[in-house]
């Protein structure tokens, strides 16, 4: 008779993005994870072992995209190119070698992407020190180049750019704008064809095919807020980066006439917002080309993230990116639908196996009969709510997170109890946005991982398979509402009181992780700690 066959192990990896945070005034001094009642959250913490991941380096306040890069193990000070490959790629736009692309946000987005880049011209990076720098597909080269851009407010009669971010919401008018652009025509080239397409929240991809064309040209972004429109210059004295600039100079200007006499602007005016009238553009890079994530790490990856730059991120790193209806990447998203995807993924053939995107085909195919071994389940809401500085509906969102990650542990539980499987839970952030600055900052994230197995024992089995797995819609607040307890004196329901195993941290936030066993690690290490866990004896932990 043989010997039994062992259960998969299998990783379930939560990045909640904007994480970390700083003492509030408002919530008693303390953090909005140690204001929140986070009885999951706490029990990873109390069930495996913690720390505090400077996601980058020490001091270094990073973007989502090179943090990303940092935490799955590629260094972004060598492969780092620019944000524009990745939101193009998780638009869903197909590419050819040596094209050129801009990234546009406003935060309305868009992706220019330049084709046919001549393969002996050199590749100019642009912005090369800035890492906080805001596989299309699989059709992506290492040619490509690609810069980031803004869709912001113009004084057309100074030319002086008001606002670089005309609006961070636009899910009800960016589709229109972007098919008002699709299809555009240049006066001066006609021979290069333009498309646009929406993305998601403020982002959106565009395409312009045609010869000669350079990726060694500036911007048009003053980089900040009322200063001159800049023009597009050739940084070589080659024709390729001379008419490059033309191109997107005049290409400016003709998205600008569009949009200034577009209805949509004409109703924002009239409310009083601010009209987007401009595309800035800037951030040249070019598409990573790495060791695909399953063969530097030894795990089959998927990834549920309908923020589109990190969908590209996923995908230019051999990650296969999940269908997961209901989810969208801001507040309207639902938590459930990501959960349920990843644990489904987690637990093929068991369970089958979500649908995957087709890179450039805009459809999706069946997922692998066998599963994965490494589920990327990406949550941006608690970063918006950073950015909009809404220290509540931070708290309250990221109680609703806590909520879908039990949701997730019941059903990883379920499948784990048929013998077949044996799940690790890890949690962290890529990034601090305080809601105090409204922007990333460095303060370190806090880092959780434990076995499935142990969480189950710190909560407790009847409080997991109790779990409901009705699906919930991210709270919302009203202007002046506070928390509804003392923050002073609360004490949060459920909370653990003490460590379960592995170290002697037993909550869930920025202080508490200091004493963990991990102690302050860069985050380029977290993949080398989330292998090396895996492979510990249970007698270990």
């Amino acid at each position: 008779m043989g010997s039994p066959k062992l259960p998969k192990k299998r990783v379930a990896f939560v990045l909640i993005d904007g994480l970390g945070d700083v003492s509030l005034p408002r919530l008693g001094y303390k953090t909005p994870l140690q204001a929140a009642k986070l009885p999951n959250l706490d029990g990873i913490a109390s069930a495996g072992v913690n720390g505090l991941m400077d996601p980058v380096e020490v001091g270094l306040a990073c973007g989502s995209d090179t943090a990303h890069l940092s935490l799955l193990g590629y260094d972004p000070r060598v492969y780092y190119r620019g944000r524009g490959a990745f939101e193009s790629m998780g638009a869903g736009l197909a590419m050819s070698p040596g094209d050129i692309a801009f990234k546009v946000c406003a935060e309305l987005s868009f992706v220019i992407i330049y084709m046919q880049f001549q393969n002996n011209l050199p590749l100019t990076l642009l912005f090369k020190s800035i890492i906080h720098a805001n596989s299309l597909m699989k059709y992506l080269s290492k040619k490509t180049v690609f810069l980031q851009s803004n869709f912001a407010t113009l004084d057309e009669k100074t030319g002086t750019v008001t606002s670089r971010k005309a609006d961070r919401h636009f899910e009800e008018e960016g589709p229109i704008l972007c098919a008002a652009l699709d299809g555009m025509k240049l006066p001066s080239f006609p021979q290069y064809e333009v498309r646009v397409r929406y993305a998601t929240e403020h982002r959106c991809g565009v395409v312009v095919k045609g010869p000669n064309l350079s990726g060694n040209i500036s911007g048009t972004d003053p980089l900040k807020d009322n200063r001159l429109l800049l023009k597009a210059e050739a940084l070589d004295e080659s024709h390729e980066a001379r008419n490059t600039a033309d191109v997107v100079n005049e290409l400016s200007k003709e998205i600008t006439k569009i949009l200034v006499s577009h209805p949509v602007n004409a109703q924002r005016a009239a409310e009083g917002k601010n009209i987007a009238n401009v595309v800035l553009l800037r951030g040249c890079g070019i598409r990573i080309e790495v060791t695909p994530f399953a063969d530097k790490h030894g795990l089959r990856p998927c990834m549920v993230a309908p923020t589109k730059i990190i969908a590209g991120l996923g995908l230019s790193l051999g990650i296969d990116i999940l269908e997961a209806p209901g989810a969208t990447g801001d507040y309207r998203t639902l938590l459930t639908s990501k959960a349920t995807a990843i644990a489904k993924a987690l637990s093929a053939p068991s369970q089958s196996c979500p649908r995957v995107f087709v890179p450039g085909e805009d459809e999706y195919k069946a997922g692998p009969s066998d599963g994965y071994d490494f589920g990327f389940l990406h949550i941006k809401a608690i970063d918006d709510a950073g950015h909009d500085k809404a220290s509540i509906l931070k708290v309250k969102a990221l109680e609703a997170v806590d909520t879908a990650i039990g949701q997730l542990a019941r059903l990883l539980w379920e499948a784990e109890s048929t013998g077949k499987f044996q799940f690790f839970l890890c949690v962290t952030g890529d990034h601090s946005t305080p809601v105090e600055y409204g922007d990333h900052s460095f303060e370190p994230v806090p880092f959780s991982i434990c076995r499935l197995k142990d969480f189950v024992g710190a909560i407790g089995e009847s409080v997991i398979r109790e779990t409901s797995l009705d699906p919930f819609p991210l709270p919302s607040v009203k202007s002046g509402e506070d928390l509804a307890f003392d923050l002073e004196t609360e004490e949060k329901d459920g909370k653990c009181s003490q460590s379960y195993s592995g170290d002697s941290v037993y909550e869930s936030n920025e202080i508490a992780a200091a004493r963990g066993c991990l102690g302050r690690f860069p985050g380029g290490e977290m993949m080398g700690i989330i292998k090396n866990f895996l492979n510990l004896d249970a007698e270990a932990i």
